[in-house]
């Protein structure tokens, strides 16, 4: 079975997120401050990345494990389509890639416990 999540991230999210996480580093809320380090705006967390990541991977009381690399910077504006491979044994592939196609996480996989009173995954 394959998810899938599309989320067009805003300023306002992202501004929730900092206050929310107490990540109010200024590339998050501040686009000046954001360029001056030579990004091309503001742009989201990483972790809140992940966390719309997790919501694809699977059943949550299954995640034990959840590993991303953050590939490109997602920004104001753009749209994250967050997709989830089928299960094999516990092991979810997972990836996200904005509206140009560009892969935003990458080497994305969760690994899930086994099925409740069962032993298959």
């Amino acid at each position: 079975m394959s998810r899938e999540l599309s989320v067009t991230f805003t300023r306002e999210q992202i501004a929730a997120y900092a206050e929310a996480s107490g990540d109010r580093n200024p590339i998050h809320l501040d686009p000046e401050a954001a360029r001056a380090l030579g990004l091309p705006g503001v742009i989201a967390h990483g972790l809140l990345q992940m966390g719309l990541l997790a919501q694809v991977a699977g059943e949550p009381g299954r995640l034990r494990r959840l590993a991303c690399r953050f590939a490109a910077p997602v920004l104001v504006g753009d749209t994250v389509t967050f997709r989830a491979g089928p299960e094999e044994r516990g092991v979810v592939r997972l990836e996200a890639t904005n509206q140009r196609g560009e892969a935003v996480l990458t080497r994305a996989v969760a690994e899930l416990a086994e099925r409740a009173g069962t032993d298959e995954y």
